[in-house]
């Protein structure tokens, strides 16, 4: 017997009522929302048998395998024997192994939350990477950053889900994690069963929606969906998605192939793109000067109606002196670089640099992290879209294609003259007062924050 008469049962079972913790709304939603990181890994294991089977895959990444496949009379037993395409499947697993261990360290001294987060992040890259996957190498970066997300989501969410279930539930809501493993499983093979008969593309739809329960893991994202965040939120997809709609990317991207598409010879076109890229890095600086001293609004503004003239300058040149089978002279040519160098100033020392700042100063310390990951994600987003558009876009709109940024530009100038407050000089802790006295967003914010947090 130990000292105090009782046997440890005893004891467990006599100090239990102690810990009857209630089974409040906020449990319920924080036990789901972690066991989706399950459903994850159940969907991750579910996907890859049937991705790897489907044609348009193998077409696109492993066409020796795509050949086997239509011979599989032949031998049924060897036509998927390759072993990059096992690593493609078995790469998330060690990745998940080694992350499972990194995890440890972060877990104890940062907490579940801050594991699951990270692993929910991790999903979301991965998931993207794999449904818009250009090559072997984008293929298996999407899968290690999987694992990544597994290793994480696994080693922290059970201990989650443990600590935050009531002592006489936890057994039962700790195993929710393989309820949603399991649902997780069932539901990719819907997924590939509906996917498969969308060729060529259906593979990339099966490995992309496993961002979806990736969103709902990530808890700070919760936060910045109240009213009391909408206008940063709003800033935080607008700004970098202006960003990249000033066309910038397009010219530095493509400059080399617009410019010989101009009538530029093969070396006069690498040289006027290296001027560019010359200008744009030395204009940053003009900005590193001003930003301080005129504020985030005029540099924005005036650097947007100096690019909505030189895109519309460019555009009527190329439609009046440009044509099929037509070179510009070389007056014009010189015209036409210095005036997209001119744009490319302009972008250098407002939108360029602006379009990271003022979303990264204008979040609270809850939403922070938040904010600035939606940024990321959203000038990835429209970098992906316009570099895989544009060369297509310039074929049928030709001159067009310079008038169709200058209509952004303009929407966009437009926009941060009406909706953008300055916050040159403001404080972090005080950016929420000029939200509440903005005379748009002072009707979107409530006057009582605090109440919000209590409805939830």
């Amino acid at each position: 017997m130990p000292a105090g008469g009782l046997a440890p049962t005893g004891v467990a079972k006599e100090r239990a009522e102690l810990y009857q913790g209630r089974v409040t709304l906020y449990v319920i939603i924080a036990c789901i929302v972690a066991a989706v990181g399950g459903s994850i890994f159940g969907y991750d294991i579910g996907i890859s048998g049937g991705v790897t089977s489907m044609d348009g895959f193998l077409r696109e990444f492993f066409h020796s395998m795509y050949i086997s496949k239509q011979h599989a009379h032949e031998n049924n037993y060897c036509k998927y024997d390759n072993q990059v395409l096992a690593a493609f499947t078995s790469s998330l697993y060690f990745a998940g192994l080694v992350a499972s261990l990194v995890a440890s360290p972060v877990t104890r001294k940062y907490g579940r939350r801050a594991s699951i987060v990270c692993g929910g992040l991790s999903f979301l890259v991965g998931a993207s990477t794999n449904a818009g996957a250009q090559n072997l190498a984008m293929l298996l970066f999407g899968r290690i950053m999987l694992g990544v997300g597994i290793g994480f989501g696994n080693q922290a969410v059970p201990l989650y889900l443990s600590e935050m279930a009531p002592t006489h539930l936890r057994g039962a809501l700790n195993m929710m994690f393989q309820v949603a493993t399991t649902l997780g499983i069932f539901t990719a093979n819907m997924v590939n069963y509906g996917t498969q008969k969308l060729e060529p593309w259906g593979w990339r739809l099966s490995l992309g929606l496993a961002a979806i329960p990736a969103l709902l893991m990530t808890h700070p994202f919760r936060n910045i969906l109240k009213k009391r965040n909408r206008p940063q939120l709003v800033m935080a997809i607008c700004m970098p998605a202006f960003q990249i709609l000033t066309g910038i990317n397009s010219i530095l991207f493509y400059a080399p192939v617009l410019f010989q598409s101009m009538g530029f010879g093969g070396n006069a076109s690498l040289y006027s793109s290296a001027l560019t890229g010359a200008v744009l890095a030395g204009s940053t600086f003009i900005s590193i000067a001003l930003v301080d001293r005129l504020g985030r609004r005029a540099l924005l503004i005036s650097g947007g109606i100096q690019m909505i003239i030189c895109q519309v300058i460019v555009a009527i040149i190329l439609g009046l002196k440009f044509g099929n089978n037509q070179e510009l002279s070389k007056g014009y040519s010189i015209l036409v670089v210095t005036v997209i160098c001119l744009f490319v100033l302009a972008f250098g020392w407002s939108w360029g640099p602006l379009g990271w700042t003022v979303p990264s100063e204008i979040f609270p310390l809850e939403t922070r992290s938040a904010g600035q990951s939606i940024t990321v994600a959203v000038n990835l987003l429209f970098t992906f879209i316009i570099a895989q558009c544009f060369l297509a876009m310039l074929c049928h709109l030709k001159f067009g294609i310079f008038l169709f940024f200058a209509g952004w530009i303009t929407v966009m100038t437009v926009f941060v003259y009406f909706f953008l407050p300055e916050t040159k000089g403001v404080p972090i802790e005080e950016m929420i007062f000029l939200w509440r006295k903005h005379w748009f967003w002072k009707k979107i914010i409530p006057e009582y924050p605090e109440l919000e947090d209590q409805t939830v």
